[in-house]
């Protein structure tokens, strides 16, 4: 029941951040204070001591009884369990964060270590904990849940655990692998700290791998030239650690499936997401099939406004031609996202006021410091925290919007309790790309002009185009990797050969591929830390999208609806949180109502050439 590992960053857009600098304002910064004050804080110490005696003492109470318990018992027991996850949570969440403000710092990154491997160490009596629980018969589980009406409040957590029941091992295997579990750790944090580590030469300058990736976005073409043959230069010096990481991980990952039974690599992220294989494969088959109406289609006209006869993957995040250079103060950007908040409900507004007024937010770009943006729960009695590189783009003020939108949907789910609250990734981008529709929709209204009108929808439909059909190209990328994987040894160039055969087919014929660009799977941490995590993003962008056109068409009572879903956190399947919007995912329409909006912007933006 622990969940130890921390989150990868989101890397929604490849190209959304760094160098360094406060000429956008006033940045805010973490204030970890809430967690603990400091790496020694007797508060920190007090809390492992607690942990190490409750994990023994959980053990010694319930170990080899939880099938004789009583309803009554069942409910305690459950509960001590919950509090072990929220301390273990507070303390991985203080060390996670605190590494992350600072990947580059050996102290930093041992205390991190350190206080992984004492958790894993501490909650290993646990293991028998959902093994047992998978044991008791059906009928006795649901007969204590209907005698007692607050252990039936984790039926959903239950039913989420005895999804694994038919993939469990011995209970002598699930320890092995449980202590195991440090060494997958590893080989992730080489992947964090090489990354972190590398510098790109662009134009004599050496730059992180953020400052570089800002680059892709330069109105300067050359610039941007540089920047990507810098990037394929450092991939290609460090292509065998990249390649050595991403086949111990698949392999390890093959291992564990074939021991657990598990019939695809996908089916253990399905399992966690609490989604069936079949409406995945839906949304992949519908995001597939419209490549052609949607990027094939937005890139030809891109190439166009860019002037070009074919464009190279630099030009794929290149700001168009008619676009405003000028950058984006912070005070502007939380303001842009706060009235767009407020607009839809002030509620949503007083939620996310604290994120900028009380230290939740770490928004400026340092040396060290993580790539991407995330938004981390931390655990249920304290708060969520926002991590961006805010450089003062537009798609950084969307950036602020989507991570918002998580922190929001983090604050409201949290009366769920530790675990209830947590949201399944397929809806776990519901209330951050929710967010930035909202401060999209508002910035397109306040357009002025034809001009501006066509920036804006050109700028949202390259985000949906990044959110939806990279996401998918991804995750196809990902399923060729672990298939490959099963049959052998893969070498950078068979690696490389599996990226460009997805790369070709979802970006279109607009293109032309860069020597060099087949190595640009290498930098993408989801492949690394949560495999086939990527679909949840296009899943959550046509869900919202769906759920949107619900909102525009005026259905009544929208914004009540809309914030029970979010409070719902864990607690309820995705069947249940869109019945009352009317809409149903498993029904292959679903997905293309949400393409469509897409395809709609794109009509827009063709009726006005």
């Amino acid at each position: 029941m622990l969940n130890l590992p921390f989150p990868a960053p989101e890397l929604l857009r490849d190209a959304n951040a760094s160098s360094g600098a406060h000429e956008f304002g006033d940045l805010p910064e973490w204030d970890l204070s809430d967690l603990y004050k400091s790496d020694d804080a007797p508060e920190l110490t007090a809390d492992l001591e607690w942990l190490e005696g409750e994990c023994a003492a959980f053990a010694a109470d319930y170990e080899g009884k939880l099938a004789d318990l009583s309803a009554s018992d069942l409910l305690t027991c459950v509960q001590r369990n919950e509090k072990i996850s929220q301390v273990s949570g507070r303390i991985m969440s203080y060390a996670g964060l605190r590494y992350y403000q600072l990947t580059t710092d050996a102290e930093r990154a041992q205390f991190m270590a350190n206080m992984q491997e004492k958790l894993t160490n501490f909650s290993t009596p646990l293991v028998f904990f959902t093994l047992e629980l998978n044991r008791i018969e059906d009928d006795k589980l649901s007969a204590a849940f209907a005698e007692n009406a607050e252990l039936a409040r984790y039926e959903p957590v239950f039913r989420r655990i005895r999804a694994m029941k038919p993939h469990q091992l011995s209970d002598e295997l699930e320890k092995f692998l449980h202590d195991l579990g440090v060494v997958g750790d590893a080989w992730e944090r080489l992947f964090d700290e090489t990354i972190a580590g590398l510098t790109f030469n662009v134009n004599g300058e050496e730059l992180n791998i953020e400052g570089t990736l800002n680059f892709l976005t330069d109105p300067d073409r050359a610039k941007r030239e540089a920047a990507a043959r810098g990037l394929a230069e450092v991939f290609a010096e460090n292509i065998k650690i990249f390649a050595r990481v991403h086949n111990t991980a698949a392999k390890e990952k093959e291992v564990i499936d074939r021991w657990r039974n598990m019939p695809t690599a996908q089916t253990g992220r399905h399992l966690s997401n609490d989604v069936e294989p079949e409406v995945v494969e839906a949304l992949r088959d519908a995001v597939v099939a419209a490549y052609p109406k949607l990027s094939h289609r937005y890139y030809e006209l891109k190439r166009k406004w860019l002037g070009l006869d074919k464009m190279q993957v630099w030009d794929r995040n290149a700001p168009l031609p008619m676009e405003d250079p000028t950058t984006v103060d912070w005070d502007t950007a939380q303001k842009t996202v706060m009235d767009a908040y407020n607009a839809f409900d002030p509620r949503m507004g007083e939620l996310a006021e604290p994120f900028f007024t009380k230290g939740w937010i770490d928004a400026g770009v340092k040396p060290g410091k993580a790539p991407g943006a995330f938004a981390h729960p931390t655990v249920t009695n304290v708060h969520p925290y926002v991590m961006l590189n805010y450089l003062g783009k537009p798609r950084d003020v969307m950036t602020l919007a989507h991570e918002l939108g998580h922190g929001v949907h983090q604050v409201l789910a949290a009366e769920q309790g530790e675990m209830l609250s947590s949201t399944p990734l397929t809806l776990a981008e519901t209330a951050s790309v929710f967010g930035e529709m909202l401060t999209f929709r508002a910035m397109l209204d306040k357009a002025e002009t034809q001009e501006q009108r066509k920036i804006l929808l050109a700028g949202k439909v390259e985000d949906m185009i990044n959110t939806v059909v990279r996401q998918i190209a991804f995750y196809d990328f990902e399923c060729k990797l672990h298939a490959a994987r099963r049959e052998s040894e893969l070498t950078p160039e068979d690696i490389n050969a599996l990226w460009m055969s997805v790369q070709a087919e979802s970006l279109g014929e607009a293109f032309e591929y860069m020597d060099g660009y087949e190595t640009f799977w290498a930098y993408i941490p989801h492949f690394v830390h949560s495999p086939f995590y990527v679909y949840a993003y296009a899943f959550g962008d046509g869900l919202v999208n769906a759920l949107y056109a619900v909102y525009a068409e005026g259905d009544e009572g929208f914004e009540d609806k809309y914030f029970e879903m979010l409070k719902a956190g864990g607690s309820k399947h995705h069947s249940e949180l869109l019945a009352p919007f009317g809409l149903d995912a498993s029904d292959p329409k679903f997905w293309d109502k949400g393409l469509s909006m897409i395809s709609s912007m794109i009509d827009e933006l063709e009726a006005m050439e």
